[in-house]
């Protein structure tokens, strides 16, 4: 893949990253013992002096986080990963067969790591 698309799909990745990141902010914060992890945030409730079913509210929205939390990082990584593989030369080559991965594909998602005949396998 020539050099000019790939630093076109480096700077998607890089916003890709920057606005995940926020997005993450919003449920979560970066696990202290983890730092490339994140953890749900309990939801800004005060129930000390609440009945039991804001207390049940405050419970159902940390689940929730735990949820939209799980989902972003999965593509946090995988964006990461995608910007890692560029660095190392190996971006654009399928994990799975080593055949280069369809531009198309890339351009579509610029994070992908197999070719479409594998894009149901992980590595």
């Amino acid at each position: 893949m020539e050099e000019e698309k790939i630093s076109e799909l480096k700077d998607k990745l890089e916003r890709e990253k920057a606005l995940l990141e926020e997005e993450l902010s919003t449920v979560g914060e970066r696990d202290i013992q983890n730092p490339d992890d994140w953890v749900a945030a309990p939801a800004e409730m005060d129930t000390s002096e609440s009945d039991p079913s804001e207390q049940a509210d405050a419970y159902e929205a940390y689940g929730e986080n735990v949820g939209i939390l799980h989902n972003l990082e999965i593509r946090y990584k995988n964006v990461r990963s995608a910007l890692t593989r560029m660095e190392e030369g190996t971006y654009g080559v399928c994990s799975v067969c080593g055949e280069l991965i369809e531009k198309e594909r890339l351009e579509a998602n610029p994070a992908a790591d197999t070719c479409v005949a594998h894009k149901d396998e992980e590595v």
